[in-house]
């Protein structure tokens, strides 16, 4: 059975991956700001690579949702 092109699923789909976008990009904020990687930024000059990540698949998500989102 094929999806009509008044199936809510791809604003779904792209408010899902707004909310967990913004929840990565918090998490990865939060993370950044904890006492272990302050001591390891402090010493290394630069965040953990999971901090990175972190960041760079909040963005990724944010931006697709958004697209996806605003596109219809």
């Amino acid at each position: 059975m094929a999806l009509s092109g008044n199936t809510p699923i791809p604003k779904i789909i792209a408010l899902t991956l707004l909310v967990f976008g913004i929840g990565l990009l918090f998490w990865g904020y939060d993370m950044s700001n904890s006492p272990v990687n302050q001591l390891s930024s402090a010493l290394t000059g630069s965040h953990s690579d999971k901090v990175m990540y972190t960041y760079i698949g909040g963005a990724v998500s944010t931006v697709v949702g958004l697209y996806l989102f605003l596109k219809h």
